[in-house]
């Protein structure tokens, strides 16, 4: 994965929790996605201003991941607290580009890079950006149009 990370839009502390440990004490790898979609959700609804409960629900526009990167430098334990930091990387059509990390004792414990499509709920199928979306995307970086990952959802 790329070192060189976009600025940071969003930071939340997240407890970790016995139910996101393995018997050996430690952050079961696909908890952290749980994890960071909870950032994201977090984001929409109150960074971005986009009720993502709503826009799941009664919108019908779900968000899906479609690529995902991760790296997990360090371990994490119950007890803890990490800080998630998100950063918009870029903008596409229909899609969106993010980097997450989490810190916590002064190091990076895991770092994702995930593309994130909106589709109908309904069809299935990849849908332009809602209006709204990216009103609230371009408050926090210019939006651009760049093809990511050589994609043409983006």
């Amino acid at each position: 994965m790329n070192d060189t990370a976009p600025p940071i839009v969003f930071e939340r502390p997240v407890r970790i929790r016995f139910a996101h440990c393995d018997p050996a004490g430690v952050v079961f790898f696909p908890q952290y996605l749980t994890l960071t979609n909870g950032l994201v959700e977090d984001w929409f609804t109150d960074e971005l201003g986009v009720d993502y409960a709503k826009m799941i629900g009664e919108r019908r526009i779900g968000l899906p991941i479609v690529k995902l990167d991760c790296d997990f430098s360090r371990p994490s334990r119950m007890g803890e607290t990490l800080t998630f930091s998100l950063a918009l990387a870029a903008v596409g059509r229909s899609s969106i580009r993010i980097v997450i990390t989490g810190h916590g004792g002064g190091e990076v414990r895991f770092r994702a890079m995930q593309v994130l499509v909106t589709m109908s709920i309904d069809t299935g199928k990849a849908i332009a950006l809602p209006d709204d979306v990216r009103t609230a995307l371009a408050r926090i970086a210019p939006v651009s149009t760049p093809t990511v990952f050589g994609d043409e959802r983006s």
